[in-house]
Parts: structure tokens; sequence; C-alpha cells
């Protein structure tokens, strides 16, 4: 295969592109393509059949771009269906959910994590499984945030009601030393959650951890892009509100206003 061919990532909405923003940190010469499924976002509130159906649609539409790897930059998606959705292709593809179990299992010291996501995320309990087959002393303190992803896609992550619903969401998480932000849409809130849990408590998301294993998979199958020259980048959603440019802009660090499209599923 040729390894400049682009790698596919795709997330329920704008979220991952957090994932996007460390690919970019760590490989710059790779070629991406993203796509949001912005028209259909939130998934995590939906059954795992019709999370699966989207899925299945999001893997096809980059299936067609000819990429050489897929990266699930989603939690429910991989929490979900990632198993299906390894079955339909012979390219490599990768999730969140083990990449950020092993970051978590890494970081914290007294043992006592807490998991936010979406209500999909968190019902299938992928993160609890992942975590304790790498160490089953670790205790683990779940919670669904199911209001975070809209108030992110709606460019409402500082505001006051972000806070408010982040105060009463995190309540249930005493005592613990790190927390995981299970869901890619989370990272926008990091302030207002750290302004909720203090300073003494480790934030870990998805996104390092996942490029990390890109970069380990890309180069045990012989597919990182070694050319030296900086990627293209190609980003898609399925739907383009008013806020779309400026979040995904703020996700990636640069505006990237004239580099969305739109397509239909």
């Amino acid at each position: 295969m040729n390894n400049k061919l682009p790698v596919g990532i795709f997330d329920s909405g704008i979220g991952g592109l957090t994932v996007v923003r460390e690919i970019v940190s760590l490989l710059p010469q790779e070629n991406i393509i993203y796509l949001g499924d912005t028209a259909r976002v939130p998934y995590g509130s939906r059954g795992k059949e019709v999370i699966t159906t989207f899925a299945k649609e999001l893997v096809n539409f980059l299936l067609d771009k000819n990429v050489k790897c897929l990266v699930v930059a989603c939690n429910t998606i991989s929490a979900t269906c990632l198993p299906e959705l390894q079955s339909m292709v012979s390219i490599p593809i990768i999730g969140v959910i083990h990449p950020s179990a092993e970051m978590i299992v890494n970081t914290t010291t007294t043992k006592k994590v807490g998991v936010i996501g979406t209500k999909a995320t968190i019902s299938s309990k992928a993160y609890s499984v992942a975590i304790s087959k790498l160490d089953s002393n670790i205790e683990i303190i779940s919670q669904a945030c199911p209001l975070f992803v809209p108030l992110v896609e709606e460019g409402l992550a500082d505001s006051e009601i972000s806070y408010l619903l982040a105060n009463k969401y995190l309540s249930t998480l005493k005592g613990i030393d790190t927390l995981h932000l299970g869901c890619t849409h989370y990272p926008l809130l990091e302030k207002t959650i750290r302004k909720v849990m203090g300073d003494h408590v480790a934030i870990v998301d998805s996104a390092k951890p996942t490029a990390e294993i890109l970069k380990k998979i890309l180069t045990e199958k012989k597919l990182l892009n070694l050319s030296g020259i900086k990627g293209k980048r190609e980003f898609y959603v399925t739907d383009l509100s008013t806020t779309v440019y400026e979040i995904a802009s703020s996700f990636l660090g640069e505006n990237i206003k004239r580099k969305i499209k739109k397509v239909n599923l």
C-alpha cells in the first residue's frame, strides 16, 4: 500500500478534531481526511444498532477516499461497535478506548480515577473493562454527561450553563486523582471542568494516546509517510451550522473556514 495515502479520521461531530490536532502535531507529514457527522450529533443518547449503522456509513465514505488507516475519534463509536467496524475493513482501524486506558493507568497514583462520557460510552462499561484488564486494583467512578456534547457543538463551552452542569455532573467524582475525558468533545470544556475539580486532579483525554498508537501502527505496517512534506488535510461535515467554522477552528488551533466541506452520506 502507498504510504502517502491519507489517514481517515471520523467522529459523530467536530470533537474528533482534538484528535486530529494531536496527530498533526505528532505526524505533520501525514495526509488526513476528517469526517464529522454534524447532522446527526450527538450519538451518545442513541442505541447501539443506530450508532453502528451511522458509523458504517462514515467508514464507507472514508474508504471511498482510499485511506490507508482509520481512526475512530469518537468514544461512543469505539465503545459500542469497534469490532463490527474492524470486521468490515482490511486496513488498520484504531479506537480511542484502549490507548486512553493505558494512559489512565500510567497517570493515577492513588488508583482512584473518574471517567466521564456520553450515556452510550458509560453504559457500555468499555473503559471500566479496559482499565481493569490493565490494573484490577484501580477503582473507577463513571459518570455520564449527556449535555456536554451539544453545549460544545453550540459554542457554549465557556458559558455559565456549562459550569453549572459540570458542577452537577462531577459532584459524584469525589476523591479521585485522575479524570479521563471520555469524549473527544470534552477537551474544549477542560477549563470549566478544572474549575470544578481543582488543579490537584490530573486530566487525561484521548487525543495524545490515540496519536501515539497511530504512529506505532503506521510504523509497524510500514505505512508511515516519510516524504518530509507537510501533509494535506481535508475536512468534511454532514451539516454546516453557523457555529461549525468557529468551533472547528478553536479545536484545531487554526482557521480552517475555507477548508470545511459539506457532504451527504
